[in-house]
């Protein structure tokens, strides 16, 4: 490590730039399917000129190694949760979860405001279980199959859902990135979350605007008779009950009571394979082989749902699209993007090219909101090269955390301007871990639903301003102690002596 050269900003440029233009080229040339191959792939030749710059820098391959090894364990708890919601998709579309929640939806959205309650839902949801991944896995799978049946835009509903989840986990005291965030700048955690709402609250409130007026617009054209009949389908191949949404209400329950997600998501994947065997019997039936009766029909349908996900064949297309898919199969490439990308953006943090860059931004910042607002650009930068929202937090976090306090500036300030640039960007990249979940839960490229996505990018961009304009930026404060004269403290007596 002594003879580790300081990487140039040059050596640091390549292999970012490198990225940029291959992914570019990845999505010229691939279109939608650049994410279940292409985009691993420049990912990986990458973090390998990245490993030849580290070389050339006096890095040796088992530095590297571990340092790739370490950052792929910090994803081991996202990969798990992404396994437990394929099966949780599987199952509940099986037990009819899902089918009923959209049966139920159907009956209570009104087409033109659906876009601004789908957010709503998903924002209060999210604010009270604090876990942006478990409100679009859940309420965002059933949001999505209400969309299909009113016929909106899947994009914007999917915009919709993620503004809505990100707002509610930002200001959720349960979140982790919430807490996070304070814990890396040295901040309180509800100085926090209040200072958070100057930039937080305004951007939600036009992100609900711009989906009312898109609401207003889509609602136009979409009859009842459209609706009934998707009902009537739902009902014909599901039996549908409200107590059927009882595996969603224990799920949630479970995230409020604060059980980590992977446990919680697991266990209601389990109640809705047993939910299945009690209320969806002739379904079951259907899909078991036939040789198999019985318990062992149940147990092997349900075993097989849970790994490789529902495949709905009725006479209905469209109900077939809607409620077919889910299992922990449907996860693999999701997950193979994320090795991939932790893998670039772990050697890229290893051999100091990430912190490199980092510093040369600290050094043209003047003013207290042109480090604000650098730090929010750093932190949007650290998703699209790290690929994982937990790195875009923490690497600023302490990159930053030293100059905000030579600065006299609070650490709330940080903190801030860490999830305004960290947090709710990480699900616009395709690539970054967050990206790539939505994309295996909603069924939308995040390329296409990103711009719809208001709050996602409106925060950072108000967060920008209102660091620029001097607005709710926090000293430290700091006491000077009145200087006194020598032996001020002695009695009388004692000065006497």
């Amino acid at each position: 490590m002594k003879n580790n050269k300081t990487p140039g900003l040059m050596d640091a440029l390549v292999p970012l730039m490198s990225l940029l233009i291959l992914l570019f080229m990845s999505v010229f040339f691939f279109g939608d399917e650049s994410s279940s191959g292409p985009n691993q792939i420049v990912l990986l030749l990458c973090a390998g000129l990245a490993c030849l710059i580290g070389l050339k820098n006096g890095y040796t391959r088992q530095e590297m190694e571990q340092g790739i090894v370490q950052g792929i364990s910090l994803t081991l708890g996202a990969i798990l949760i992404l396994l437990a919601v394929g099966s949780l998709i599987g199952t509940w579309l099986l037990a009819g979860t899902v089918p009923t929640m959209i049966y139920f939806g159907l009956q209570l959205l009104e087409p033109s405001y659906f876009y601004v309650s789908a957010s709503l839902i998903c924002a209060l949801v999210a604010l009270c279980i604090g876990s942006s991944w478990t409100v679009a896995a859940t309420i965002g799978v059933a949001l999505m199959g209400v969309a299909s049946g009113l016929g909106a835009s899947g994009p914007v509903t999917a915009g919709a859902i993620i503004s809505g989840a990100y707002f509610g986990d930002k200001l959720s005291p349960l979140s982790d990135t919430t807490n996070l965030a304070p814990a890396v700048a040295g901040a309180d955690l509800f100085v926090h979350i209040r200072n958070m709402i100057w930039s937080t609250v305004p951007a939600y409130l036009l992100a609900l605007l711009l989906f009312l007026w898109l609401g207003r617009m889509v609602g136009v054209g979409i009859a009842d008779a459209q609706i009934h009949s998707l009902m009537s389908r739902l009902e014909e191949e599901f039996f549908i009950a409200w107590y059927l949404l009882l595996p969603l209400v224990f799920t949630l329950v479970m995230a409020m009571k604060k059980v980590p997600a992977f446990p919680a998501i697991g266990l209601g994947a389990l109640m809705g394979g047993v939910w299945a065997v009690l209320f969806q019997s002739d379904l079951v039936t259907l899909l078991a082989h036939e040789e198999l009766s019985g318990w062992a029909a149940n147990l092997t349908v349900v075993w097989q749902v849970m790994y490789a996900g529902v495949a709905l064949e009725t006479r209905d297309p469209v109900i077939n699209e809607l409620l077919s898919g889910g299992g922990m199969g449907s996860m693999l490439n999701t997950i193979w993007l994320i090795i991939c990308a932790m893998t670039f953006g772990s050697v890229m943090e290893r051999t100091g090219l990430l912190a490199c860059l980092v510093q040369r931004l600290i050094r043209v910042t003047r003013s207290a909101g042109s480090l604000i607002s650098t730090t929010i650009v750093t932190a949007f930068g650290t998703n699209c090269i790290a690929a994982d929202q937990y790195i875009g937090i923490v690497m600023p976090g302490r990159m930053f955390k030293e100059e905000y306090a030579r600065r006299g500036l609070a650490p709330e300030n940080l903190s801030r301007a860490l999830e305004d640039g960290g947090t709710v960007t990480s699900a616009l990249i395709p690539w970054n871990t967050c990206g790539a979940y939505m994309q295996s839960v909603l069924l939308i490229n995040p390329l296409e639903y990103a711009l719809f996505c208001f709050f996602n990018w409106l925060s950072p961009l108000i967060g920008i301003a209102c660091a620029l304009a001097g607005l709710r930026i926090k000293r430290l404060v700091t006491t000077k102690s009145v200087e006194q004269p020598p032996f001020a403290n002695m009695s009388q007596r004692e000065k006497e002596a």
